[in-house]
């Protein structure tokens, strides 16, 4: 993870500012915590949306609104990214002590 203090003011995202809060490099979650949190997935109409977003990116057509939407979506996938491989490494931290 770059250091925060070095990175140039516009290029970072909320996925850096979160990943130096959840750390997701480092175990922490009680086991329940963490098979909940890898159970976490975005429901059958947000998918449909997203795929529907990432076409119309593909064909360079989407609105603004849409690209902000998209963004939306990609923002909160990271969040649970980081979210979930902080369970992952605390359910093999956890697998590992037995």
């Amino acid at each position: 993870m770059a250091n925060m203090a070095k990175m140039i003011p516009n290029t970072i995202t909320e996925a850096d500012i979160l990943a130096h809060v959840i750390s997701p490099d480092q175990p922490g979650l009680p086991p329940e915590s963490a098979r909940a949190i890898l159970e976490l997935k975005f429901d059958q109409t947000a998918l449909e949306r997203m795929s529907d977003l990432a076409e119309k990116n593909r064909a360079d057509t989407l609105s603004e609104a849409e690209r902000m939407e998209m963004e939306k979506y990609l923002r909160v996938g990271q969040f649970l990214n980081l979210l979930q491989a902080k369970a992952r490494v605390s359910l093999r931290e956890m697998s590992s002590a037995l």
